[in-house]
């Protein structure tokens, strides 16, 4: 089987398996081609766009079920969206920028194998403060590291209480379409080169990222485990932090 088949195949798992819980995939498609050794010039423009495709996928299926709150999300847009700008426009040494991700690949490893904070019974009042200052801090991060922040987000509103998992997902989806976006705004791509691969695993990604969203939304346990994402993020985590600095 061809490298570029096997990273299309993956990315199709990936986008199933993260539009599932509403996020756009974007730290697990840059697992997938950390973990295949692709160039950053041949993906990084299709890495924002992907997500922002998938996510807004995700955002439709979860906002039919009912799940979205738009009380949950406006107040970390107004910071975050500005901040990812920016963000975006920091360029990082490969070693730091490959020491971050790899950090951060590591918060969806911990939710997925059940050992953060569990999601609370009772649901409390989302604090304006404290969300607008948390916007700032996702915000700056997804821009850097070219993800949407959802992987953030999302764990955030469990364990403080402020939705429970699918509402979550609905939000996150959301908030993830738009600082990609401004990310996408702030970033110069004229380095990049778009190959007939990147189209190939574009499509692949889309087309699991909306199955992924369908029966995330209608279809699965808010409890489900995926395993395997777990793995391919954990793998990626490992290469990117001891073996790419």
């Amino acid at each position: 089987m061809s490298p570029d088949l096997l990273i299309a195949i993956s990315l199709l798992i990936v986008g199933f398996l993260y539009a599932s819980v509403g996020h756009g995939g974007a730290s697990g498609y840059l697992a997938v081609l950390s973990i295949f050794a692709v160039p950053v010039v041949a993906y990084k423009p299709m890495i924002l766009v992907l997500n922002m495709v998938v996510a807004g996928v995700g955002f439709y299926q979860f906002y039919r079920a009912g799940y979205f709150k738009w009380k949950l999300l406006w107040p970390f847009l107004i910071t975050s969206i500005p901040l990812a700008f920016f963000g975006s426009r920091v360029t990082l040494p490969e070693g730091n920028f490959n020491m971050l991700l790899g950090l951060a690949l590591l918060l969806p490893v911990i939710r997925l194998l059940g050992l953060g904070p569990k999601e609370k019974q009772e649901q409390q009042e989302l604090n304006l403060v404290t969300a607008l200052l948390w916007g700032i801090v996702i915000g700056f991060l997804s821009g850097l590291l070219n993800i949407g922040g959802g992987i953030f987000l999302s764990p955030l509103l469990v364990i403080l209480a402020w939705a429970n998992a699918k509402q979550a997902a609905a939000v996150s989806s959301l908030f993830i379409f738009f600082n990609s976006l401004a990310g996408l705004l702030g970033s110069s791509f004229t380095d990049y080169a778009i190959s007939n691969s990147s189209y190939i695993w574009f499509t692949a990604a889309v087309v699991g990222g909306t199955a992924g969203a369908y029966f995330g939304s209608q279809r699965f346990a808010q409890a489900t485990v995926r395993y395997l994402l777990t793995a391919v993020l954990a793998l990626a985590s490992v290469k990117l932090i001891f073996f790419m600095q």
